[in-house]
């Protein structure tokens, strides 16, 4: 529903800038150059949809072998007695807790096929313990909030929409992103707890948060010490390593499970096909959308009116390009992607404000999709602070985005 109202908006929108234009100043170009958007932006959606096909199907077969190879279980376990502190309401041993350890690994992982069957899960377990059965439970908050702060290791999808938009370096956004994502869930983790009472200040929380903190404050602290070729070269190569050795893991891990890794990869592959047809009439309407609205001059006269503000404060611009990928981010996952490709097409893959796009993209989730479905799910109809707690967490996240793509990329 809420893409329905974002893609009528579009189109709307487009077309009283297009008659202001044409009235008050003489532009009679105007309606063409609108019209001549829709044929040129349908075809770059199909060109991108179809060249995603073979990367999208490699992706989506690793993943399929690090699912089989028993990597989402290991983080699972890995990752137990941090939750069970975040989780206070749900009685120790209860089912729930392994359906949402799944669910988050699978998020981390970027297996979303796997992630939202197990996240339906754990919001109709998480149901069953709920006294209130239409309201939010504490538990329920937390949980969503962690999906909605987009905590991802591997964002396969962004990286492979760089490759087919011709990226020197696909793969640069990869430390970014994760640096990114890991303030914007930290941000949803601290403002949910103190939400909802949760002591945060124990062994445990203690040594996972400041462990990971430092670690990342490391990582900002050694980039910070190199110049930019120097930090390019790194992060390039550094990234390129750790996909190669995740890559060499799942292989590894399936073979030790004793599985036939080959058909667990053609079984992927084959999701991967399936998901790239899928996402072409999508992304056709959502591009067309995009399309008609910076030809009408409305996108121009929305990110003028922000770099004017911005100059106004004496803050650097390059950024305001980015802006509509982090305005539609919590509002429509397909609507942010299509911002992202439109600002790679426009500005260029390499540009600054196309890589802060695909870090936009990267760092959080789409907040009020995940509510409306998770929620949805299980009928509940008073959200409580699931909203605001959401936002807060991407706004951490797109403020983190914007400081470290200056480091790497400005």
């Amino acid at each position: 529903m809420v893409l329905n109202y974002i893609w009528l908006g579009f189109f709307l929108a487009a077309f009283a800038v297009g008659l202001l234009r044409m009235v008050f100043w003489g532009d009679t170009e105007v309606f063409p150059a609108m019209i001549d958007s829709t044929f040129a932006s349908s075809k770059t959606a199909f060109e991108i949809s179809l060249g995603l096909t073979g990367v999208l199907s490699l992706w989506m077969g690793v993943m399929k072998v690090g699912e089989r190879g028993g990597v989402v279980n290991a983080l699972a376990r890995l990752l137990s007695p941090v939750f069970v502190r975040l989780f206070p309401d749900i009685p120790k041993g209860h089912p729930v807790t392994g359906s949402i350890f799944m669910n988050i690994a699978a998020n981390m992982l970027g297996l979303d096929n796997a992630a939202t069957p197990l996240g339906l899960r754990a919001m109709q377990q998480m149901q069953e313990l709920n006294p209130r059965k239409d309201t939010a439970s504490n538990p329920m908050i937390m949980f969503l909030v962690l999906n909605t702060s987009g905590l991802t290791l591997i964002p396969v999808s962004i990286m492979v929409y760089r490759a087919q938009m011709n990226a020197a370096q696909p793969t640069d956004i990869f430390m970014p992103i994760l640096l990114a994502t890991f303030f914007s869930t930290l941000a949803g983790i601290v403002v949910t707890s103190l939400r909802q009472r949760i002591n945060l200040l124990n062994r445990v929380m203690l040594l996972s948060l400041g462990g990971v903190s430092l670690l990342v404050a490391l990582l900002l602290w050694a980039f910070s010490r190199m110049d930019s070729a120097l930090m390019a070269t790194v992060s390039s190569v550094g990234s390129s390593l750790l996909l190669m050795a995740i890559i060499c893991g799942f292989i590894v891990a399936d073979m030790l499970k004793r599985n036939n890794v080959y058909d667990d990869f053609i079984e992927g592959a084959k999701d991967g096909f399936q998901t790239a047809v899928r996402i072409i009439p999508y992304l056709v309407a959502i591009l067309v959308a995009i399309g008609v609205f910076r030809a009408s001059g409305a996108m121009q006269w929305l990110t003028d009116g922000v770099a004017w503000a911005a100059r106004a404060c004496h803050l650097d611009t390059q950024w305001v390009g980015a802006l509509p990928t982090a305005l539609m981010k919590p509002l429509s996952g397909s609507g942010a992607r299509g911002m992202m490709v439109d600002a790679m097409q426009t500005f260029g893959a390499d540009s600054f404000a196309a890589r802060l796009a695909c870090v936009f993209q990267g760092s959080t989730d789409t907040t009020f999709y995940i509510l409306a479905v998770y929620f949805g799910s299980v009928g509940i109809r008073y959200t409580r602070h699931a909203v605001v707690c959401g936002l807060m967490a991407d706004l951490a996240g797109m403020v983190a985005a914007v400081a470290i793509c200056y480091m790497f990329f400005g």
